[in-house]
């Protein structure tokens, strides 16, 4: 006798549907991720008397010798060059960072993740939070620069694009990151190709030099550059000046290409990240 009880059937879950709730869930979590964040920055640093700010201390002995050093070797007008390098490093060390931790941002994560039913992409806001709360701290080490060697008057309305430049890095970390984080959770080899490849990267980018240094001829290696647009997103408001066209043109073309390649990855392969950690 056939019992009809067996015959359950489960509701399928619509991807696409599934990949968009957990990143509108993620976003509506927003004081979890900022929490986690902030305990992570905290936590590292714990019983330290100036806590997160050592961060900062190092960022300026960093940024303040090379921009010594790097303006003599250069022969470069030490007031023009110090912010130059100053706020490209800042820049720099937000955008690599966030790459780096994100690779493994699944992976240094499954324990909670395989206790506790949270949105995917709220793994991705904490990860990116905490470099964008770093990348705060660090800030400071501007003040000095703007008083020692530039001239505070030429600091102008240009600042304000450091707003909605930090807001497309954001996103582009979003929807990097979850393909970096998925590759990273599949495949382990991948952080530490990633590592290898940012200390490459950082030679062939316009950071410690100048794209006009460069032969007309091979000009187009720092300009085509994806990296050093998203520098100059941050660079360009903080030293007092807007981004080139050629720079906005190339974010907003990466921002299409990772958005295309989240969707993709996430929607096909969200129902696996589980069982890859």
């Amino acid at each position: 006798m056939h019992d009809k009880d067996t015959n359950i059937i489960f509701p399928t879950v619509n991807p696409t549907q599934a990949a968009w709730e957990d990143f509108r869930d993620a976003a509506q979590k927003w004081r979890i991720w900022l929490m986690l964040s902030y305990q992570e920055i905290k936590l590292r640093y714990r019983r330290s008397i100036l806590g997160p700010f050592w961060l900062t201390i190092s960022m300026a002995i960093t940024v303040y010798s090379m921009g010594y050093l790097y303006g003599h070797l250069f022969h470069i007008n030490i007031n023009e060059y110090f912010p130059h390098l100053v706020a490209g490093m800042l820049a720099w060390s937000l955008i690599s960072q966030t790459m780096i931790d994100l690779v493994d941002g699944f992976s240094q994560s499954d324990n909670l993740i395989k206790q506790i039913k949270l949105p995917y992409f709220l793994y991705i806001h904490k990860t990116v939070a905490r470099n964008f709360l770093i990348f705060f701290h660090n800030m400071l080490v501007m003040i000095p620069v703007y008083f020692i060697f530039y001239d505070t008057s030429a600091v102008n309305w240009h600042a304000l694009l450091l707003i909605p430049g930090l807001i497309f890095i954001y996103f582009n970390a979003l929807c990097y990151g979850m393909v970096c984080a998925m590759l990273g959770a599949r495949y382990r080899d991948i952080s530490q190709i990633i590592k290898s490849l940012i200390q490459v990267v950082f030679f062939i980018t316009p950071i410690m030099w100048k794209p006009e240094i460069l032969p007309e001829s091979k000009r187009f290696i720092a300009l085509y550059n994806p990296f050093y647009s998203l520098v100059e997103l941050i660079r360009a408001p903080l030293v007092g000046y807007s981004p080139s066209k050629l720079n906005i043109c190339i974010i907003l073309l990466m921002t299409l290409v990772g958005i295309f390649a989240c969707a993709f990855l996430f929607i096909s392969r969200r129902a696996r990240i589980i069982y890859w950690l």
